[in-house]
């Protein structure tokens, strides 16, 4: 009897480890399943998107682009001049409810220097930290991530140290044209805007408008859209950050622009063309600007 019970016990042990590690199995794969959904979640968002957006993927690459810089799903970014929303309507639902989405815009004191900045838009601007949230409310959909907005210069101190990424698609070479030319220095204000609002470890993503390093400093100051890749990440380097890599998928080697071009003359918005449709027709050949992307990180 003694030694049936002792065999009993032993096969019994027995069946409650094998149904441990039978059940430990499916915690695994539901671990590998959620981390091969996120790539699958980027391409729904995406294929979600009008046909006019869709058609400039071949551009402007949103998937490798998010994908390089680091962006994932539950984030805190913090999305440089986001204007229309042709990232945010991507952003929203890809972070989705637990993410955020914080719209960062020029200073007020930089919108008269353009030649559109009359009296109304900058009128307009003067409300945008409340309008541009409230307008980004249709994008957000059911499980939306939530929406904020600061303009540079004025970032809130509640939000220092919190964004996991901030991302600046085309936005520098405004900020760096204009960058002395008035009491602020707009360049150094918004990479320590953007150095402030990370947290230690979080991610810089930049894309840019490049100039080929054989062009003018004077053609490639911003004033014409771009700027030398050398020139631009010694300039982030000194507001702080580290420069961790660079990327090719937003490269157009066709955009071979004199020192005469403007990146405007481009798709999408053909500025130079006017009433020339062989002009017209020839750009649109060219495609969207050259542009490099780069990847820097706040130190721990």
């Amino acid at each position: 009897m003694r030694l049936f019970l002792i065999l009993f016990a032993a096969l019994a042990l027995a069946g409650c480890q094998q149904a441990a590690e039978e059940s430990s199995e499916p915690v695994a794969d539901a671990t590998e399943t959620a981390e091969e959904m996120q790539p699958d979640r980027l391409v729904a968002v995406l294929a979600a998107q009008p046909e006019d957006m869709q058609a400039r993927y071949q551009y402007r690459h949103p998937q490798e682009t998010i994908e390089f810089v680091g962006i994932e799903p539950g984030m805190i970014v913090v999305e440089g001049l986001p204007g229309g929303g042709w990232y945010t309507k991507v952003l929203l639902p890809y972070l989705g409810s637990e993410g955020r989405v914080i719209g960062a815009n020029y200073q007020m004191e930089m919108w008269p220097l353009f030649n559109f900045g009359t009296p109304e838009f900058i009128e307009r601007m003067s409300t945008w930290t409340t309008d541009w949230p409230a307008g980004a409310e249709e994008w957000r959909g059911e499980d939306g991530a939530e929406l904020g907005a600061f303009v540079f210069g004025s970032m809130p101190e509640e939000l220092a140290g919190t964004a996991d990424v901030v991302f600046f698609p085309r936005v520098l070479h405004n900020l760096a044209r204009f960058e002395n030319a008035g009491v602020d220095e707009f360049l150094t204000t918004a990479l320590a805007d953007a150095y402030n609002v990370l947290k230690p470890g979080g991610t810089f993503g930049v894309v840019q408008h490049e100039a080929r390093p054989d062009m003018s400093d004077e053609f490639a100051d911003g004033s014409h859209g771009y700027l030398k890749k050398e020139w631009l990440i010694a300039t982030i380097e000194a507001a702080g950050f580290e420069f961790v890599a660079e990327s090719d998928i937003n490269q157009n080697p066709a955009d071979q622009p004199s020192e005469e071009d403007i990146v405007w003359r481009l798709p999408p918005s053909l500025a130079t063309s006017g009433e020339d449709p062989e002009l017209r027709a020839q750009y649109e050949t060219v495609g969207e600007s050259n542009r490099m992307t780069l990847k820097f990180v706040k130190p721990m």
